[in-house]
């Protein structure tokens, strides 16, 4: 019995150096923040950014396909205005009766202030609807351990391309 008291002690002699340094870093502060960005995805052509790459019909969007993108994530709607990252990800066609998605993307920003910071967001879109709410389930760099919402909108929608305006509404550290 006492070389499990023993044994006991000095395990809690162990963790009490960290305990005692884990208050020293500080409390870290909450930060908001609203981004507005335009993602742009082509989905024909010769500079496609999105393609099927699993499912049962690799020529059309059927249940079960899974779909890779890297999209240019841009200021405005034009395809010409300023270039600030990429939205890297995948889109799954997980509904048997609509056209609905289950989307994971990261959001990595190549400019600017947020340079080398990202932000991952989750959830379902429904090919029905032209605005969508999904999750945001982390970040890093400025954007680290963020949480919050994205609201993404259609604004232009071709048989080559797509247009969404994301609005982010962020809380992280």
């Amino acid at each position: 019995m006492a070389m499990s008291n023993s044994l006991y002690l000095l395990c809690l002699l162990h963790l009490l150096p960290l305990t005692s340094v884990s208050g020293s870093f500080g409390t870290l502060e909450e930060k908001q923040t609203h981004i507005k960005l335009y993602f742009h995805e082509i989905i024909s052509g010769p500079n496609e950014t999105s393609f099927i790459v699993a499912g049962p019909n690799l020529t059309s969007h059927v249940f079960g396909d899974i779909v890779i993108f890297d999209n240019a994530l841009r200021e405005g709607p034009d395809p010409s205005s300023k270039l600030i990252g990429r939205a890297q990800g995948t889109s799954i066609l997980a509904s048997q009766t609509d056209q609905s998605v289950l989307t994971a993307i990261n959001f990595v920003f190549t400019q600017g202030r947020i340079n080398g910071s990202t932000i991952a967001l989750f959830g379902r879109v429904s090919a029905s609807d032209t605005t969508a709410e999904r999750t945001v389930i982390g970040g890093n760099g400025l954007f680290r351990m963020a949480r919050g919402y994205a609201i993404s909108s259609v604004v232009n929608a071709s048989t080559e391309s797509y247009i969404i305006e994301f609005n982010f509404h962020l809380i992280h550290y």
